[in-house]
């Protein structure tokens, strides 16, 4: 598992979906803080994680990243630990196209290509 606080390459992306599932990541992003772990094989861990750090779990959302696709189509929003009746969020994607939007701009600053 790591912590990504600032930037991570399409290289060491690559280097961790071969290892862990051919052909993406497992993430999970805060998007309170702007942290990102990833590399681990399942997203409830990344979230136990976060949360041992101090995060809140309205702020954590899971994803994978499939850093062989291009920027558009690299994040797909689809984790179990997204199911949060709660707050609205009724699959294991991302209902609200705000947070969608937060994910995209906080894991695509910190991919470099």
């Amino acid at each position: 598992m790591k912590t990504v606080e600032n930037n991570i390459s399409i290289k060491e992306l690559k280097e961790m979906s071969s290892k862990m599932f051919g052909n993406l990541v497992k993430a999970v992003v805060d998007v309170q803080t702007h942290v990102l772990v990833v590399d681990a094989e399942l997203h409830s861990d990344q979230e136990a994680y976060l949360l041992q750090l101090g995060s809140k779990q309205e702020n954590l959302w899971g994803i994978n990243i499939y850093p062989d696709l291009g920027k558009e189509e690299r994040i797909e929003f689809d984790s179990m630990i997204n199911l949060r009746p709660s707050q609205n969020n009724n699959s294991r994607g991302v209902d609200s196209e705000e947070i969608q939007k937060k994910i995209l701009d906080i894991v695509n600053s910190k991919i470099s290509d």
